[in-house]
Order: structure tokens, then sequence, then C-alpha cells
């Protein structure tokens, strides 16, 4: 299913984000108050783009967001992407909440967003697959360039209701549970809609997997 994703900060993790999001159908809308800096990702022709503060009410508002499904507030300063999720979640209800820290994530920001993301550690791969909320799971970050991904199965998505013998995933992929997490995955594992399946996956293919297991 398409989110409505909203970036607040349109340098490189969040235009890198918005790449990774957008190269998976997901409707993305980034704001940047760097003037100059908003021409550059208009002419990547990837994204929706607003130039302003994303911590003032009504370039949030303009942004849409009282019918998006996720804020990630990826600009370089912790405190301005605490304060744009904080405000996120007085205008709109039930509203995803995804900030960049400057430092490795723990508990102390758990009472302020739903998720966190500390970029210098694993860049805007990580970002991206935090954003679209629990559907895409990154389970570890310290593997080198591949992705441990859980993934929850979409009704309707192209791989949903096949074994895994029928279905055609790029090479770099390997589905390593299956739907109870309770067996190594076999070819006649089948991709029940609404299990969640463990995943090593190289980073060239990820968009492709999510696509197969989300639609």
């Amino acid at each position: 299913m398409t989110q409505d994703i909203i970036i607040a900060g349109g340098g490189r993790v969040g235009f890198q984000t918005a790449e990774r999001l957008a190269a998976r159908d997901e409707n993305v809308t980034i704001i940047e108050e760097n003037a100059d800096r908003v021409d550059e990702i208009a002419d990547a022709w990837i994204a929706t783009v607003i130039q302003g503060d994303a911590s003032d009410p009504d370039i949030l508002e303009q942004a849409g967001v009282d019918g998006a499904d996720t804020v990630a507030a990826l600009t370089e300063l912790t405190g301005l992407n605490l304060a744009v999720c904080l405000l996120a979640t007085q205008l709109t209800d039930e509203i995803r909440t995804v900030a960049r820290v400057d430092r490795e994530a723990d508990d102390a920001y758990d009472r302020f967003v739903d998720s966190v993301v500390y970029p210098e550690q694993a860049g805007a791969r990580v970002a991206a697959n935090k954003t679209v909320a629990d559907e895409v799971r990154v389970l570890t970050a310290v593997t080198g360039d591949i992705d441990i991904l859980e993934i929850r199965v979409a009704d309707g998505a192209p791989a949903a209701g096949r074994s895994l013998a029928e279905i055609a995933f790029p090479a770099g992929t390997l589905i390593i549970s299956d739907g109870d997490g309770g067996q190594i995955s076999k070819p006649e594992t089948t991709l029940t809609p609404g299990s969640r399946y463990i995943l090593a996956v190289e980073p060239g293919v990820v968009d492709e997997v999510i696509r197969l297991m989300r639609g």
C-alpha cells in the first residue's frame, strides 16, 4: 500500500532517503529551507518539494501533514528533528514519527518519536526502511552492506499466497524464516498475507524485494 511521507530536510540523508522511497512508489514530500537546495531537488523530479521551515505549523500543513502516514525529520539538528516530530503529532492523530539523531539511538528518545535514525552508522537505506512504518523493519545495522529485514506480506502483493519456488526473487535475496518464525524457510514455504518473514537482502535489490512483498 502506497504511503504519504513527509521528509523534513533535503540534505544528503533526506534526499537519498526520498530517492529510495520514491523508487518504492511511495508519495514523498520534502520540506527544505535552503532555496538553492530546493531548486536542486525540484530538478531531480523525485518528490514534491516545499521551501520553508518544517517546524512552522503552516509549512507542515501545506505539506499535507493531516493526511500523511509518516513524518521523517532528517535534518542535521537533533533538536529541530524532535521538534518537527512533536509538532506533527499535535497537528494530526496517529501519524508515525521518525527523527534523525546525532548519536547512536537509545531509549532516551522513545518518549518523543516512534523511531530514530542514526544515519552516520548505516546511511539512507536504513532511514528509508524505518520510515515505512513497521511493515518493513531493520533488525540490525551491523552486517556491512546487507540488510536484515522483517517484512509483513501485504494483501494483493505479487508474492502473496505463493510459494518461494514460484517467486522470482532477485539474486542477492535470502528468505530466512517462515511466517511463524519457527523454522528455516524452504522452497515450499508459502508467503501468507499478514505474516512476517525474515530476509537477508543486498542493498541493490531491497526496493524490488519490498515491491514483491508489499505491492
